[in-house]
């Protein structure tokens, strides 16, 4: 058998910028030929998926998968819009999704290396598994999922009842749609007004307080406790106004569709993606 020295490893290297020790096993399989080696390397798609790696993938899409048990959202990146809306592509991230169901959150990047490089050489692009999240059921409960703006923009949220028959309402399954779209279109930062971070709040504090410089401390305390309020109803959903209704807060919402169907509703969580961020 050839020898596999150093230099011939590096050479296979820089001409296909794969790590050093898949260029040794090509190359030992290849018995010490460089272009066998490469051969084998590209057939197993991973001397392309490497040269590919070092463009920027930004585009791409969001998916969704799951059966209001268990729902998962996905991101896969692309260099060009061109391949995200291509149908190949598209029915690609479907199956990764699907897959993902069965992921611990952030894993997807590690768990999907054969699939991602046997994809980026059949498209000719850089393609990035680039982050996975997972929500299941805890107790009584619905997950819900919308994707928005033909994968560009994702929404996951976990409702939670004290019934289990309350999922399959008609009245829930349309009220946890509604509030997919609505955390689609009002973009909520917190779930509620005690996940927000204490040093956010002392900033915004202190942004009220400048504004009202000049009154008695008593009066400033007020105004700013006010503001604090109104900056809640902007960032916390459950504080938010409801997208379709304003007047209605989406905790009145809740409370509202509780009586309907004869149970305790409750958001436990939400994630909203954007493609890219």
């Amino acid at each position: 058998m050839a020898e596999i020295t150093a230099a011939m490893v590096q050479e296979l290297r820089e001409a296909t910028n794969v790590g050093m020790m898949e260029c040794k096993r090509a190359l030992v399989e290849a018995g010490g030929d460089k272009e066998t080696a490469i051969r084998l390397l590209r057939e197993r798609g991973v001397a392309i998926a490497a040269k590919k790696a070092t463009r920027t993938a930004n585009q791409g899409l969001i998916a969704a998968a799951g059966d209001g048990k268990v729902g998962t959202l996905i991101e896969i990146n692309s260099e060009t819009d061109f391949v995200a809306k291509n149908e190949n592509f598209q029915k690609f991230v479907k199956v990764m999704a699907e897959k993902a169901l069965g992921m611990a959150d952030n894993t997807i990047t590690e768990t999907t290396k054969a699939e991602m490089a046997a994809k980026v050489a059949e498209i000719g692009e850089n393609l990035v598994a680039k982050r996975n999240v997972r929500y299941t059921v805890q107790g009584a409960g619905l997950v819900a999922t919308y994707i928005h703006l033909n994968g560009k923009l994702g929404v996951m949220l976990e409702l939670g009842f004290s019934k289990s028959d309350t999922a399959a309402s008609p009245v829930v399954q349309a009220l946890s749609k509604d509030l997919t779209l609505h955390i689609a279109a009002c973009n909520p930062k917190y779930l509620v007004s005690s996940e927000v971070p204490a040093d956010v709040l002392t900033a915004e504090r202190e942004i009220y307080a400048k504004q009202v410089t000049g009154k008695p401390a008593n009066i400033v305390d007020k105004i700013v406790d006010g503001k604090i309020r109104k900056f809640y109803e902007q960032v916390c959903l459950v504080d938010q106004g409801f997208v379709k209704e304003p007047d209605l807060s989406v905790t009145k919402l809740l409370e509202a569709k509780g009586k309907d169907v004869g149970d305790t509703l409750t958001l436990r969580r939400f994630v909203r993606w954007q493609l890219g961020e």
